[in-house]
């Protein structure tokens, strides 16, 4: 990569590996908060840790950073719309969305293929992102629907 290309030529390229879409939930004085994110992973088997990369100029993180627990809401194939409405900065993301509060207090979405709470472990700064990792206290999934996933800068899906 040089510096002409920058950032674009990034995209391209990291673009042709595909990740999952879920969305991290919280909440902050009383209401609920998320983001969506395609870079949550599996970290550590002992103790359970998982992981993901908010941006530094996210507004919701820090709402969810503050309560420090949150849910990692795996999203399914047909959950696109659900994924975007949680993809731009501020508004009602939760308008018309159906939750329970999990076990963390932390919204579980309906209809999710998986939930994972988590209390929050360690933040660490990573260039114009932070990793976040996340304690594991429950987690549960869904069988027979497939995951929602981001591959060359749009959604795919893979069927269950």
């Amino acid at each position: 990569m040089t510096a002409t290309d920058g950032q674009s030529t990034f995209r391209h390229v990291l673009g042709h590996f595909p990740s999952g879409v879920a969305i991290v939930t919280g909440i902050d004085e009383g209401e609920p908060v998320g983001l969506a994110v395609s870079s949550f992973t599996s970290v550590s088997l002992d103790p359970a840790l998982v992981g993901f990369f908010p941006a530094r100029t996210s507004s919701s993180w820090p709402r969810i950073e503050r309560a420090g627990v949150f849910a990692v809401n795996v999203l399914g194939e047909d959950q696109e719309r659900l994924c975007r409405s949680f993809a731009v900065s501020g508004g009602d993301k939760f308008g018309g969305v159906r939750w329970r509060p999990g076990v963390t207090g932390s919204p579980v979405l309906a209809g999710a293929i998986a939930s994972i709470e988590c209390e929050l472990h360690e933040v660490a700064g990573t260039g114009d992102h932070l990793f976040v990792l996340g304690r594991v206290r429950t987690l549960s999934s869904t069988p027979g629907r497939g995951p929602l996933v981001f591959f060359r800068g749009g959604y795919a899906r893979l069927g269950a």
